[in-house]
């Protein structure tokens, strides 16, 4: 997949995100004495906000890091449906676990084997923090 075919697919699926459904309350303001009524509008905004002019490769970075997790879940690292690193989190250690592979990735980038390797350990620290930020949001 090339530059422009990478922000294209991520720009695709941020014309999904960019659907939005806005709800708000107006006091109309009132008379003296007299509560201002109070109308409720429900909004839909279906179309794009305008892609962002992506200044660093995001949109193809992004498709690479997507098929990157994917290749995981296809990998020797997800046996029998399950990968370890779900029973590390049941277990109560996925923070722990995370958190501490984001910094063992973060210190070894560049320091072992070639330059592919380097960029190998930016991806899994990424993969790390984005299992790091489920698990946030989950509790």
């Amino acid at each position: 997949m090339n530059k422009r075919d990478a922000n294209n697919h991520v720009e695709g699926d941020m014309e999904l995100m960019n659907q939005m459904q806005y709800h708000f309350a107006f006091d109309g303001g009132g008379s003296l004495g007299h509560a201002p009524p109070v109308r409720d509008y429900s909004v839909t905004y279906s179309g794009t906000l305008g892609s962002p002019d992506y200044k660093f490769n995001e949109g193809a970075l992004i498709a690479e890091f997507k098929e990157y997790i994917d290749s995981t879940y296809n990998s020797h690292y997800s046996k029998e449906k399950f990968q370890a690193t779900e029973f590390i989190i049941d277990g109560g250690h996925g923070t722990g676990f995370c958190i501490g592979n984001v910094l063992k990735y973060a210190q070894r980038y560049g320091k072992k084997g070639t330059k592919s390797d380097a960029r190998k350990d930016l991806l899994k620290v990424l993969h790390y923090a984005l299992i790091q930020l489920s698990i946030h949001d989950s509790e």
